[in-house]
């Protein structure tokens, strides 16, 4: 191997080959090309590799690296300098080129965080956790990100500083001020509990920005109104969670911080009281707009109402509907079946929420919803629909108790289904994020792919009928064949006790008696029934490329399964799958493994219907989290595909199979054995790569898959 260092002529060569070519100049080249010529060639490589893994994501991406990787190597190893590029294309995934360009730009910082990096605590180490903690600490649901606020009125990022839009909780992605982990952690935790408190607390129930607009500067007042707000929320913490609020103060002495000037004293009392609430802060705003608080908190992040305002402002809308919507269907519920006073009463009369005298806990007041004046438990969904209007409010507007259909009120649009996520711009909305797998990149794009579960719609046609009609002789045939295996017997010999006598057991201890050994104990036979503890999931292909026969063998096969396994008693589940880009993944459910193989599940088989590409990996991904909730001694993640995985923004050739191929590693890693059965002629090219070489299986004739596919089951599964 050669270890001289490249030339300046020879990197800017090499840099031009990799970036597009309206960046590719021999001057945009020189400044980096000059810089790399101090460095040994093993840290050129390595620049030069990931400039050109850089430019395949973003061109301009890849030339800021390579101009800024020379400070970069002066700071850090090459593990460092790997971090800090993983971290810039990840922020450029989720946050675009501006964000990431500025990380790039950050080397000195980031090199910075790392100094200790042994003690510090990235976002992804802790985020289970903290979203246990945050559910116990009760409210809405709250998601955790790691991400920073860009100020609308003044440009200003908050890099690295929590906050909340009410909705989610944003976490600097890596903490790093203590020399030990717990220490960071408790840091953080006690970042998430402050926004939290917020949230609980009330402070978002008034318009922040409104009050300090009104004020000759809105940004100062902006924060004394959010450091007197912190000494009301840490004294609410005081009372309702006593051990948290300790924690909160070891920290504080910790750090040397304080929570306010010692000339504020006297004039917080107010906010020290149990039923302060943030128009208190508001009203001691005016009284010390003149004075300086104290630094803020580490914990403490920054508040943002414009991105408040407006998240809060679209949950309302929609919790208004919700509820109107649930209080409609309770009333029809609950509707007298006579022609009595109640009857005819209008629905706004109907209903009245009251709360209780006595908090509930942590400070939150229960409420009593009536109907007709009688006392009616409140569904689940109700309740939690009521308990973040409480949130909002402190109380629940008049209006909203009022029924959909109701007076003047006229529903809006229809509640959203599952599948017309995409058509709106609630896109995320009770989906699931999973990374996605960059083999170039040697990591994970983080929160990639969005996928939705969607049942098939289910379909009123004779297909399931026709198929047990077509294929009775081999059905009947399959089912004898299952029946047998679950029947099956095995004899055990050489047993301490048992049914009968095991001769050849016997004769082999008449002859050790007479050579004067040891007899055996070990002289009976037992018969013992195999017992079958296998969970199966069935992940169909339902592309475009499925169109036509191909669609009809697969819905003929599974019908054949669903017969046999009938018989065998084996759980099972059946999935669909289909993709349009990484931002529209769809699962679609055909029966679930507590489902009984009934008209519905028939219906849904009836309805598989092709629909666009084949996005694998994150499929795989989260079949393997549904199949990790069954108790199952066997588990087996079966897939039925016609071709390779592929999607319409790139997702196809090696990066398509790299990353399927990792999502099945994952699978094996929890103890699941995928198994694939295809049509594809080119299988060959690329199935013994991603599955292995014993785990998938040609099926030529796409004619005889129903037949196949049955055959095969059994013989995975004995």
């Amino acid at each position: 191997m050669n270890d001289t260092p490249l030339t300046a002529q020879e990197i800017e060569e090499k840099i031009d080959e990799s970036l597009d070519p309206v960046l590719s100049t021999r001057r945009s080249a020189r400044e980096p090309a000059q810089a790399l010529t101090g460095f040994t060639r093993a840290q050129q490589e390595f620049v030069l590799r990931w400039v050109d893994i850089i430019a395949k994501t973003n061109a301009v991406m890849g030339y800021q690296f390579a101009v800024r990787a020379p400070d970069g190597l002066r700071r850090m190893d090459l593990d460092d300098m790997e971090q800090w590029i993983v971290h810039a294309m990840d922020v450029y995934d989720n946050d675009g080129l501006s964000p990431a360009s500025k990380v790039i730009h950050e080397v000195e910082q980031f090199a910075t965080g790392l100094k200790d990096k042994t003690a510090g605590i990235g976002i992804e180490d802790v985020a289970g956790v903290l979203e246990l903690f945050v559910q116990g600490l009760s409210g809405r649901a709250l998601k955790l990100e790691s991400g920073e606020a860009q100020d609308p009125a003044h440009g200003e990022h908050a890099a690295g500083t929590p906050w909340t839009d009410s909705a989610t909780l944003y976490l600097p992605a890596r903490v790093a001020r203590f020399p030990e982990r717990d220490q960071n952690f408790q840091l953080y935790k006690a970042m998430v509990a402050h926004l939290w408190a917020q949230t609980w607390y009330g402070t978002f129930r008034l318009n922040l920005a409104g009050v300090c607009a009104g004020f000759n500067d809105p940004t100062k007042a902006l924060r004394l109104l959010h450091a007197l707000e912190t000494v009301r929320l840490e004294a609410r913490l005081a009372v309702d969670l006593p051990g948290l609020h300790r924690d909160l103060v070891a920290l504080r002495l910790r750090l040397g911080e304080t929570l306010h000037p010692a000339a504020w004293t006297s004039a917080l009392q107010p906010l020290l009281q149990t039923h302060a609430t943030v128009e208190d802060s508001c009203a001691l705003l005016t009284r010390l707009y003149d004075s300086e608080p104290a630094s803020p908190l580490s914990y403490q992040g920054r508040l943002f109402p414009e991105r408040v305002a407006e998240t809060t402002a679209l949950r309302q809308a929609l919790e208004k509907q919700q509820l109107r919507e649930a209080l409609e269907r309770l009333a029809e519920e609950h509707a007298p079946s006579t022609g009595d006073e109640p009857q005819a009463r209008s629905i706004d009369e109907r209903f009245q929420l009251t709360q209780t005298s006595e908090p509930r806990e942590h400070g939150q007041f229960d409420f009593e919803l009536r109907l007709d004046g009688q006392p009616l438990a409140a569904p689940p969904e109700v309740r939690a629909l009521i308990d973040s209007i409480l949130q909002d409010f402190g109380r629940v507007p008049d209006d909203y108790l009022t029924a959909a259909g109701a007076g003047d009120y006229r529903p809006g649009p229809a509640e959203k289904r599952a599948e017309d996520v995409w058509k709106g711009t609630y896109h995320e909305e009770g989906a699931y994020l999973y990374p996605e797998w960059d083999y170039r990149r040697q990591h994970y794009r983080k929160h990639w792919c969005v996928l939705r579960e969607i049942d098939v719609h289910a379909v009123d046609q004779p297909f399931v009928a026709e198929t047990r009609l077509k294929y009775a002789p081999l059905i009947a045939q399959l089912r004898r064949t299952f029946e047998a295996l679950r029947g099956q017997e095995r004899v055990l010999k050489k047993q301490q006790d048992g049914d009968n006598i095991d001769f050849d057991a016997l004769v082999e201890s008449y002859a050790d008696m007479h050579t004067g050994r040891e007899l055996s104990a070990r002289l009976f036979t037992k018969r013992h029934k195999l017992e079958r503890d296998i969970a199966v999931m069935f992940m169909v292909d339902m592309s475009g490329s499925t169109k036509g026969w191909i669609n009809d063998a697969e819905r003929e096969a599974l019908v054949m399964l669903c017969e046999a396994l009938e018989v065998l008693g084996d759980r099972y589940a059946i999935y669909g799958f289909s993709s349009l880009t990484r931002k529209r993944c769809e699962l679609y459910r055909v029966k679930r493994f507590d489902e009984t193989y009934n008209d519905a599940v028939r219906g849904r088989i009836a309805g598989i219907a092709p629909k666009d590409y084949t996005r694998m990996g994150v499929t795989i991904r989260h079949l393997t989290k549904l199949l990790g909730q069954v108790e199952a001694r066997t588990k087996l993640l079966i897939t039925l595909s016609d071709g390779k995985p592929d999607d319409y923004d790139g997702y196809r050739g090696d990066y398509g199979i790299e990353d399927t191929r990792q999502a099945l590693i994952e699978a094996h890693r929890c103890g699941i054995h995928p198994f694939c059965i295809t049509i594809d002629e080119t299988a060959r090219d690329y199935l013994p790569h991603m599955y292995g070489a014993v785990n998938w299986v040609l099926v030529s004739d796409v004619r005889r898959l129903p037949v196949k596919v049955a055959d095969i089951y059994r013989r995975l599964t004995t």
